[in-house]
């Protein structure tokens, strides 16, 4: 809490001590308020261009001349009327009589839209900035805005930036120390707000309708024309992407084209990274041998957990560093709220939100993320739908064992290129199946456990822009694919101990892992499997990445995770212990429709707050696996 007695604030762990001034940043989603406020503190918080990407606000700190100030990064709102979580946020930071400085952000492409949450601010606090950001893009659009007439008009400081370039932050920075100190003064056009009550939720359409007045009238004084607006190639792409007949279609295309990259892509480094941590695991070895360590330690660290450990890593990074990336740039291009908008008809007849559609994008590159991003459906109940639902998603910790069963059960062409076509055909015609079944649960979910009236869904369709390809892919690769690792490399190290434990501690003449899929065993062959496939999956709830290289070491009984050297020799090894097409099937189902991660339960627990959820989150897509496996066991 930010208090005049004692401001403080925290910035990566770090505490800002005895600040002078507290200021906020405040503004619609999409306007550009996290890149200024990294570029204010240093920090790094991710940016995105998609709706509701901020949920939380952030802290930070900065020093301007000779006076330290505190910077909250308040989530993005469309009014102060709390109808969401993120508006909650936002209202009790600028009520408060502490804040020094408010500086409003704000999308000058769209200036009157956005002058409506402007004039809310400026009613509850006078001491202001107003950013034009995205100003760049005012001239393509056909028109320039008068800062002066405009700053007249609202009794605050005006200034057009470009939240990309350094020079307009420094703009910004002089703006806010001179506010703040009461260089510039503020003053209040009362005529603005007379009549109005903001915070009554039952006169919401009254105000509505009197803030766009006053906007539309501020405009008519300080907009001019400059040219023409070209404004038009958005929307002429707009009628293709969001097309009821082209949308959808173009949307399965770009899935498909990225698992196609993705999957030729990967192969190559992935082999790369596991001749290179073999080289280093010969070197371990001989550093072991060299201190004449015990055999079960050498076995146990070497073996078990450090065996484990190379094996996730070979196979996460490649898929994730290409995936990723790629992923960014069409979310950078600003593409994701538009598959938000054609799925959103579909959603709607589900009782849920559009903005599923957002969360489902996200878990087909790891689930607990995608759980994360749910924050920004408004509805607690629509997120709830989603967050429980969102594991149906394949993550990138099962591409790899879906690549592996499809290329060798069902794409055995000689032609590298065709092969690869046919696993991201299949592969994308497993994702519509997903996202079938998803619609499918949402729906009994809001019909039973769920229901409510549902929400209304506001997504506002930012205007495309060319992607910054080298920064978002480094950012990409920082933020995304290093942490999502980071959290596989944690489980993977308890994880590769207990497997090897368990295949190495001996009661009589079996292993303790032969007699837990001997007691599977019956249960796997009544669904289509084994007992080794339903403790492998047991097993890899750490990582699904250990889910293959537990099944070929418990039927080759090597006592430690082992990899193939080729699809044909994995093909011939699963073949000789009684796999068939319906066991691949099953098995891929089952890859699909199974309990999460222990990342993603563990992140399903944080968001709930219950456990029952995260209890119903593993118990239903499991029961689901099953019964799908159970009738394609007896069918084929």
């Amino acid at each position: 809490m930010l208090t005049r007695n004692s401001r403080k604030t925290e910035a990566n762990g770090k505490m800002c001590n005895n600040t002078d001034y507290n200021v906020v940043l405040a503004g619609n989603p999409n306007v550009g308020k996290s890149t200024i406020f990294n570029a204010l503190t240093g920090m790094k918080q991710h940016t995105g261009n998609w709706t509701g990407k901020t949920v939380e606000y952030a802290k930070g700190c900065t020093k301007i001349k000779d006076k330290s100030f505190s910077v909250v990064d308040l989530p993005g709102t469309y009014s102060m009327i709390s109808f969401s979580p993120e508006e909650e946020v936002s209202r009790q930071f600028l009520v408060r009589d502490d804040i020094d400085c408010t500086v409003i952000v704000i999308d000058s492409s769209v200036l009157e839209r956005n002058l409506s949450f402007t004039l809310q601010v400026l009613s509850v606090t006078k001491k202001a900035v107003l950013c034009l950001n995205l100003s760049d893009e005012c001239c393509k659009n056909g028109f320039v805005i008068d800062e002066d007439e405009l700053s007249l008009n609202l009794g605050i400081p005006v200034i057009s930036t470009n939240a990309t370039k350094k020079s307009d932050i420094e703009k910004i920075r002089e703006k806010i120390y001179d506010v703040c100190t009461e260089k510039t003064k503020c003053f209040r056009v009362t005529r603005l707000y007379d009549g109005i009550d903001i915070f009554n939720k039952e006169k919401h359409k009254e105000n509505t309708e009197f803030l766009a007045a006053r906007s539309k009238e501020i405009c008519s004084r300080c907009i001019k024309k400059c040219g023409e607006n070209i404004s038009e190639k958005t929307k002429k792409l707009d009628k293709i992407l969001t097309s009821k007949i082209t949308g959808i279609p173009i949307m399965i295309l770009l899935l498909g084209l990225l698992f196609w990259i993705t999957a030729v892509g990967a192969n190559y480094p992935s082999r790369l990274l596991s001749e290179l941590f073999e080289y280093i695991k010969v070197g371990l070895v001989y550093v072991f041998d060299f201190f004449n360590a015990p055999d079960f330690i050498k076995g146990f660290f070497i073996n078990g957990i450090y065996t484990t450990l190379s094996w996730v890593v070979a196979v996460m990074l490649p898929p994730m560093a290409i995936f990723f990336p790629l992923f960014a740039l069409i979310e950078d291009f600003g593409y994701l709220p538009r598959i938000a908008f054609n799925l959103d008809k579909f959603f709607s007849k589900c009782g849920a939100h559009g903005k599923q559609g957002l969360t489902m994008a996200m878990g087909i590159g790891c689930n607990a993320c995608g759980v994360t991003g749910c924050r920004i459906i408004e509805s607690p109940k629509e997120r709830l739908i989603a967050t429980v639902t969102n594991n149906f998603m394949p993550c990138n910790g099962r591409f790899p064992m879906l690549i592996a069963l499809i290329t060798i059960f069902f794409s055995g062409s000689a032609c590298v290129f065709a092969s690869s076509i046919s696993i991201a055909l299949i592969l994308v015609l497993l994702i519509l199946f997903a996202v079938m079944m998803t619609m499918f649960v949402s729906k009994i979910l809001s019909v039973t456990l769920l229901s409510g009236e549902r929400s209304a869904f506001a997504l506002e369709l930012p205007p495309y822009r060319k992607p910054r390809i080298l920064k978002t892919i480094v950012s990409s690769f920082l933020d995304r694919t290093l942490f999502v690792l980071g959290r596989a490399v944690i489980v993977a190290i308890p994880a590769g101990a207990l497997i090897w434990l368990l295949a190495n501690i001996y009661i009589v003449d079996s292993s303790l892992l032969s007699y837990c899929t001997d007691f599977f065993d019956p249960f796997g062959r009544a669904i289509g499997l084994d007992g080794v496939i339903i403790m492998a999956f047991v097993l890899g709830f750490p990582a699904n990445e250990t889910v293959i290289p537990i099944i070929i070491m418990s039927y080759l009984s090597t006592g430690t995770l082992t990899d193939f050297a080729s699809y044909e020799e994995l093909f011939a090894l699963l073949t000789q212990n009684g796999w068939t097409l319906t066991t691949a099937i099953c098995t891929i189902v089952m890859c699909i429709f199974h309990f999460p991660c222990s990342t993603t339960c563990l992140t399903i627990k944080k968001e709930t707050g219950s456990m029952g959820w995260t209890m119903f989150s593993i118990v239903m897509p499991t029961m689901i696996g099953i019964a799908l496996c159970y009738l394609i066991s007896h069918i084929m």
